[in-house]
């Protein structure tokens, strides 16, 4: 480093410690790059910004590096990922892109059917049965997207990944919602698109070839498990087909044998009746944001349960309506297909009901920074002698035990087990959830502590302890995190013998969004509620770039124009060169309408990013039709060190009694494990944990 670097950096530090030392926060400016302002000063953010000069930026970057640097590497385990050869419930690596879901979906139908799905009805059906089997109807808790609390504003879940394995479930309008998103990818733009029907939100599929020629609209309604042949078993009906006969076309017991063993109402026989009206299309009602990724750093495990109570069997933590089943607090689902697949295709009486036929999981995050040799860093985002920033994030959304035994008790205060601190320390705790643009004052630090109120419904949050890495040494930190997670996402063991698989690509998460106050301290040009925002993001730790997930929420119209051209770009050298990453998007219409429209939709994309080395992505959002930007959020994936293993344990019972049993996946040792189950197995839980060294 030069003298000139030096010397700017010692200003620069003393600055830092003496803001700490008074109490004032300390923030990555906007993007989380190596430039601090206190948060004070924070409104003068953008002036700052533009005029800087890019050896400030440097010499700051190199500060930063230095005071979060350690002599040995930086490692952690980026996105671990394991299958089983489980027929139906294999895991996380079978369903976390939507490729891998393509081909999982499609072994998952030619087992039920004996067809390898090749057409486009045939895909749309594999889809449809997939999702019947692993998602199920339930009140989501929401998140705070609008930054009003969690009962004001659209409170859907629209987010395909989060809705499938955070949740997995959601009402009629949430779920279909969301899977437009995966009949984006599966057959191309707008080919999916949420219908209001009576008293229902339903779900039509644009579908080509054979019967549907260049194009018809199909019923495809897993909300309510629903699909309609028409007289000769080889095209699928759409609503507006459906409606004239409706009574005849949804008795279960009309011409059975053109359904191709898909039953009518296949949840209830009485749910065809809401097809009596075709009210309003949604276009682009929902979106895919970034895949789901678990990023563990060195003393963290992640522990899953399959089953509601975490380890002593009666710690109820969850983020949905508590429906308080059979005696069990939560969300719950009597009538569904989840956990009975097999029993779908040929079925001619139904799901059934029975109380707590599938509930919600765990994903339990414990993480015992050690602050002796400098593995802490691997999770910091800011430090200095006088305080500690560590950040979270987590595809799955924080629970609570809620205070009370009402339907919406998750939302009042008194929420316990979400996140809870241990250990002994003297110093202050403050918490960020709107990605460190402003602090919640937690109090003293002490044994027990639950912070739970301050962070669930989220997936994201910074924590600072008001005491240096020194101080904190001897205090036998842990932090608790206790997420619901859907249990269909999670690897299940099967009768007679399990294989596992696994894979770690290395990569995780920092996020700007998805709620609308996280996002905003992102903002580097324009603004939410006009026709064109800027988000920049940069990687924590001067880690390396690999992608960007992009999303916008718009105010389209009613009825959308197919006319406005939206374009989202992207820029790794601060604004001064722009690449596109989704180019003239528009909201297409097509094939029959019904009269009325939903006036919003969504416009998001992807893109790897081969400029690596670079500081940080910006995204812009703009459009030709003046249409206002309500919400945005931006994903940005960087790459992780490879160094550490990763310890998968099994705890299950079968026939033979009680089992635990761990394996060690490394760098050079990523190939399968074979565990000898017998026969009933259940799977109580799996986790994940940094391997010590």
């Amino acid at each position: 480093m030069s003298k000139s670097h030096t010397s700017g950096g010692r200003k620069l530090r003393g600055r830092l410690d003496k803001a700490a030392t008074a109490g004032k926060s300390i923030i990555p400016l906007g993007t989380r790059q190596a430039m601090w302002i206190d948060s004070n000063t924070m409104k003068e953010r953008n002036e700052v910004h533009r005029h800087v000069g890019r050896k400030l930026s440097f010499l700051c970057c190199n500060l930063f590096l230095l005071l979060v640097s350690t002599p040995l590497a930086m490692a952690a385990i980026g996105d671990p990922q394991i299958r089983t050869d489980h027929p139906w419930y294999p895991g996380e690596l079978a369903c976390s892109t939507f490729g891998r879901l393509r081909d999982t979906q499609a072994e998952q139908y030619q087992r039920a059917t004996g067809i390898e799905p090749k057409s486009d009805q045939e895909m749309a059906l594999a889809a449809w049965f997939w999702r019947n089997t692993h998602y199920a109807h339930g009140e989501e808790g929401a998140e705070d997207l609008w930054g009003t609390g969690f009962t004001k504003g659209d409170l859907r879940t629209r987010e395909y990944w989060t809705g499938l394995f955070a949740h997995g479930f959601g009402l009629c309008g949430t779920t279909h919602s969301q899977w437009t998103a995966e009949m984006e990818f599966l057959f191309g733009h707008g080919r999916g698109r949420g219908v209001g029907v009576d008293g229902h939100n339903s779900f039509e599929v644009f579908l080509t070839g054979g019967g549907y020629g260049t194009g018809k609209w199909a019923l495809m309604d897993h909300d309510i498990s629903t699909v309609i042949f028409n007289a000769d078993g080889d095209r699928l009906l759409s609503i507006p087909e459906v409606k004239p006969d409706v009574k005849r076309l949804t008795d279960r017991k009309f011409s059975p044998e053109k359904q191709n063993g898909w039953l009518v109402c296949g949840l209830h026989p009485d749910d065809g009746g809401v097809y009596r009206q075709y009210t309003t299309a949604e276009y682009l009602a929902g979106y895919a944001g970034a895949p789901p990724m678990v990023h563990l750093r060195r003393g963290e495990t992640l522990r899953r349960y399959l089953q509601p109570g975490l380890e002593d069997g009666k710690t109820f933590v969850f983020w949905g309506r508590n429906y308080n089943t059979a005696g069990v607090p939560g969300p719950e689902r009597s009538h569904t297909w989840v956990n009975q697949p097999e029993a779908m295709h040929g079925s001619h009486d139904g799901a059934g009901y029975k109380p707590g036929q599938v509930r919600y999981a765990n994903a339990v995050y414990t993480y015992r920074p050690d602050f002796k040799n400098g593995d802490y860093r691997e999770g910091i985002i800011d430090e200095s002698g006088a305080q500690v920033t560590f950040e979270f994030y987590t595809p799955y959304i924080i629970g609570a035990t809620p205070s009370n035994n009402q339907p919406w008790g998750i939302y009042d205060s008194g929420g316990r087990n979400g996140l809870v601190l241990r250990g002994k320390a003297d110093c202050a705790v403050s918490l960020s959830v709107d990605q460190g643009r402003t602090w919640q004052d937690c109090g003293t630090f002490k044994d027990g502590l639950d912070l739970t109120d301050f962070v669930k419904g989220r997936r994201q949050y910074f924590i600072r302890f008001g005491a240096g890495a020194k101080a904190l040494a001897g205090s036998g930190l842990t932090m608790t995190t206790v997420c619901q997670a859907n249990a269909a996402m999670l690897p299940r063991l099967k009768d007679d013998g399990t294989r596992v698989m696994f894979a770690a690509s290395q990569r995780a998460i920092v996020s700007a969004g998805p709620n609308r106050e996280q996002a905003k301290t992102h903002i580097v040009a324009g603004a939410f509620e006009t026709p064109t925002v800027t988000l920049e993001v940069a990687p924590p730790r001067g880690e390396t770039i690999a992608a960007i997930h992009s999303v916008a929420h718009l105010a389209s119209g009613n009825p959308p124009s197919t006319n406005t051209r939206y374009q989202i770009e992207f820029s790794t050298d601060h604004g001064q060169n722009w690449k596109p990453m989704v180019q003239d998007w528009t909201i297409p219409r097509r094939g029959e309408e019904p009269g009325d429209f939903w006036s919003q939709s969504f416009c998001y994309g992807s893109t790897e990013i081969a400029e690596s080395a670079a500081p940080s992505v910006q995204v812009r959002f703009k459009n030709n039709g003046g249409k206002k930007y309500l919400r945005a959020e931006a994903h940005l994936v960087y790459r992780t060190a490879a160094t550490d293993a990763t310890q998968v344990t099994f705890d299950w019972i079968d026939g033979n009694g009680t089992h635990r049993e761990s394996h060690l996946f490394t760098e050079k040792n990523n190939g399968t494990w074979d565990l000898k189950t017998g026969r009933r197995v259940q799977t109580r839980w799996v986790e994940f944990a940094v391997a010590p060294r």
